[in-house]
């Protein structure tokens, strides 16, 4: 497996697993700080590598009524005080080219949504941004299918990707994580993130809204480490109850570090899984 370089973190088999997490979408910068704060913290106490995730606009809501974020020229404004004062490396979702183009000014990884991870033009654009590249499979492929995004970024000239499970759609309003899918996308070459929050989405479960169970958050996660994987996505809010978007999928910030500690035991006593 090729071991990636983001922000003078290093990821890969065998490295302490990477935290991907912040809350789903930015509402304010008084609590993106909060948060992007309180997890440095805890990952630093924990000597785990740290990235905040935060989204400026959620395109793909389930109602057009939905709070989508402050936008593009905001959200890279507040995701730019993260990186200064609080001195993380930063994540947001992209969905156009020239969106990519914009945001790898400022961010450290471009992530692109599970539904447009077959977009060329998208991959494209993200792939010569000179960010690394974070691309979510989406709950309609095979983890096999994934190995023609990678070629996609690989020929636009960077080999700085990582590739996220999220859970595949099973019937209508739910999702089935397939743990195969972790090692089948580690013989891509590349580091492979779990992300625990959307994988027990509902996705449009609760009509103008997605559901989703928190419950089993911890988990899948744990089950994730143990399988192999090079790090962990979650989507974590202060007061998930109150949050704009993704609150019953979202960690309660202060729940997180009792998770990640019971991720670093575990890990512990697997030793490193080979890619």
């Amino acid at each position: 497996m090729q071991n990636i370089e983001i922000a003078g973190l290093r990821v890969g088999a065998g490295l302490p697993h990477l935290i991907i997490a912040g809350p789903c979408v930015i509402e304010d910068i008084g609590l993106v700080m909060e948060t992007a704060a309180e997890l440095k913290r805890i990952t630093a106490d924990l000597k785990l590598p740290f990235i905040f995730k935060s989204s400026y606009d959620k395109a793909n809501r389930s109602s057009g009524r939905s709070f989508r974020g402050p936008g593009l020229k905001e959200g890279l404004a507040v995701l730019s005080k993260v990186k200064e004062q609080i001195g993380v490396p930063v994540l947001s979702d992209v969905h156009t080219s020239e969106e990519a183009t914009a945001a790898g000014q400022v961010l450290d990884v471009l992530q692109i949504p599970a539904f447009l991870c077959r977009q060329t033009d998208l991959l494209i654009s993200a792939a010569r941004s000179g960010c690394a590249v974070n691309v979510k499979k989406g709950q309609f492929l095979a983890p096999w299918d994934m190995a023609n995004a990678v070629q996609k970024i690989e020929e636009a000239g960077n080999h700085r990707i990582m590739l996220t499970e999220r859970g595949a759609s099973f019937g209508y309003n739910n999702l089935v994580t397939d743990f195969r899918a972790l090692p089948i996308m580690r013989r891509l070459g590349y580091p492979v993130i779990f992300d625990a929050t959307h994988s027990v989405q509902l996705p449009g479960g609760a009509g103008t809204t997605s559901a989703g169970q928190r419950e089993f958050v911890a988990p899948l996660a744990r089950a994730a480490v143990a399988t192999g994987c090079e790090g962990l996505f979650m989507e974590v809010h202060p007061h998930p109850e109150k949050a704009l978007s993704d609150g019953p999928t979202m960690v309660p910030l202060a729940d997180v570090r009792n998770l990640l500690e019971q991720i670093v035991r575990i890990a512990a006593a697997i030793g490193p899984i080979p890619a």
